[in-house]
C-alpha cells in the first residue's frame, strides 16, 4: 500500500468495491437464491418419510395381525414399529417447517404458523371424539377402523386446505387419494385396512415423493 494511501479508501477495502454493476447484480441474485434454497422445504423427503412410514408401519401391523410372520414380528412389535416410524416422520416434518419458518415474516409466516396449528388441534379433537366414542360402547372390532379411517378423513382434508392454500395441485390431489384410501380401508374391514393403508396409503405418498423431486429437478433447470 502507498504510504498516501488510507486503509479505508476504495482500492483497499475489497474486491467488491470493483464489482462492475453486471457482477454486483450476478452477486445480488447469487445470494437471493442462496437465502431460498435455506428456506426451501424439501416436499419430497417429507413426503418419502410419510410413504416408508406409512408402507412399512401398517404393513407391519398387517402381517403380524394374520400371523404371517409366526412369532418373529408378534403384535405389539409391529405396533412398536409403527409409532417409531410415524414419529420420525413427525419429527422430521415438524423440523422443515421450524427451518423454513427461520427469517420469515408477515403474513406468509403467519399464514404457515395458523395451518401447522390446524393440524395439532384437528388431531387433538379427532383424538377426543374416537374417544368419546368408545366410551359410549362402540364394539372393539371397529375400534381400529375408526381411529385409522377418521385420522384419514382429517389428513385428506387438510391436504386439501393446504392445496387450496398455496395453490398447490399436488397437495391437493393428495388430499383426495387420501380420502378415498380412507373409505376404502374401512370397506376393507379388519384387518384388510392396514393392508390397504400400507399399499395404497404408503404407496399414494411414495408416488406424490417421486412427482414432488421430479417437478423440483424441472424447476431448477429452467432457472439455470
Amino acid at each position: 500500500m502507498d504510504k498516501g494511501q488510507r486503509a479505508d479508501s476504495p482500492a483497499a477495502i475489497g474486491d467488491e468495491s470493483l464489482l462492475s454493476p453486471e457482477e454486483t447484480l450476478a452477486l445480488i441474485e447469487a445470494q437471493h437464491g442462496k437465502a431460498v434454497r435455506s428456506l426451501h422445504v424439501d416436499p419430497a423427503l417429507i413426503l418419502g418419510a410419510w410413504g416408508v412410514a406409512w408402507l412399512v408401519g401398517f404393513g407391519a401391523i398387517y402381517l403380524a395381525a394374520n400371523g404371517w410372520l409366526g412369532t418373529v414380528l408378534p403384535t405389539w412389535v409391529a405396533g412398536l414399529i409403527a409409532g417409531l416410524l410415524f414419529a420420525a416422520a413427525t419429527i422430521l416434518s415438524f423440523g422443515e417447517q421450524v427451518r423454513r419458518g427461520r427469517g420469515v415474516q408477515g403474513p406468509s409466516r403467519r399464514l404457515a404458523a395458523m395451518y401447522g396449528w390446524s393440524w395439532l388441534l384437528a388431531f387433538v379433537g379427532l383424538f377426543a371424539f374416537d374417544l368419546a366414542l368408545e366410551h359410549q360402547g362402540l364394539p372393539s372390532d371397529l375400534a381400529p377402523l375408526l381411529w385409522t379411517g377418521s385420522s384419514l378423513l382429517a389428513v385428506g382434508l387438510l391436504y386439501l386446505a393446504g392445496g387450496m392454500l398455496w395453490d398447490d395441485r399436488l397437495q391437493y390431489g393428495l388430499g383426495v387419494w387420501v380420502l378415498v384410501t380412507g373409505a376404502a380401508s374401512v370397506a376393507a374391514g379388519v384387518s384388510g385396512n392396514f393392508a390397504v393403508l400400507s399399499l395404497a396409503g404408503g404407496g399414494g405418498f411414495l408416488v406424490a415423493a417421486i412427482v414432488a423431486r421430479v417437478r423440483g429437478w424441472r424447476s431448477e433447470v429452467a432457472q439455470a
